[in-house]
């Protein structure tokens, strides 16, 4: 576990140096996404496994509620990567791609950073600190860059019928992608609080208990 987790946060630092270098060299923030498309598709397909593996350690009990969250949340990323951002060429230059980018990244590597610590029984305060504090900025930050290149790529899948398939067919099958992106706009609503407010209960009880157990010292 310790290797893993050491593998998982060192392949979103290569994404941060990755923006870095591009920013420095550009001299820019625009369009920095082309720097680190190929890593980020590799890195957040292979959450994927790793999500799957986390269910299945709890199979065949009852699937703690913080993992389906953690679970949805993996699938929306791989689902921005993929489905929108990849697949609407003309996004990849919008700034909101750069937002959610961003936001992954420095919790990622928070939070990768807090379980290496963890495993080696000696985790600072300060990590733990920016993991049950920096979600407060950085979650919405994410969630709104994801947001608006969905709604970014509208016009585009509308205009060219990505995905969609219209009757008749010889499966008397329809769908439209445009409406489905909507959908998956809408469902942020019920999705997203459950998941901020669990981590501010999260928050409010691991450090807490970090100052009593201070205090009690």
């Amino acid at each position: 576990l310790l290797v893993l987790d050491c593998f998982l946060s060192f392949r979103w630092l290569v994404i941060a140096v990755g923006l870095v270098r591009a920013y420095l060299a550009k001299g820019s923030y625009h369009s920095l996404y082309y720097s680190i498309e190929k890593p980020l598709k590799f890195f957040q397909t292979g959450a994927l496994l790793e999500k799957y593996l986390l269910i299945a350690k709890y199979l065949p009990g009852i699937v703690p509620s913080s993992v389906v969250l953690t679970a949805f949340q993996v699938m929306s990323r791989v689902f921005l990567t993929w489905a929108v951002t990849h697949s609407v060429k003309e996004v990849q230059t919008e700034d909101s791609v750069l937002l959610f980018v961003v936001a992954w990244t420095v919790t990622e590597i928070i939070r990768y950073s807090f379980y290496t610590f963890s495993l080696l029984n000696h985790l600072p305060y300060l990590i733990k600190w920016a993991r049950y504090t920096l979600f407060i900025v950085l979650y919405p930050m994410g969630v709104s860059g994801e947001l608006l290149t969905i709604y970014a790529a509208l016009p585009f899948v509308r205009q060219s019928g990505l995905y969609s398939i219209s009757l008749p067919n010889k499966y008397n099958f329809s769908f439209d992608y445009y409406t489905f992106l909507i959908l998956v706009m809408i469902s942020y609503i019920p999705i997203f609080p459950q998941l901020y407010f669990h981590m501010l209960h999260q928050r409010r009880k691991v450090l807490s208990h970090t100052e009593e157990h201070k205090k009690s010292e």
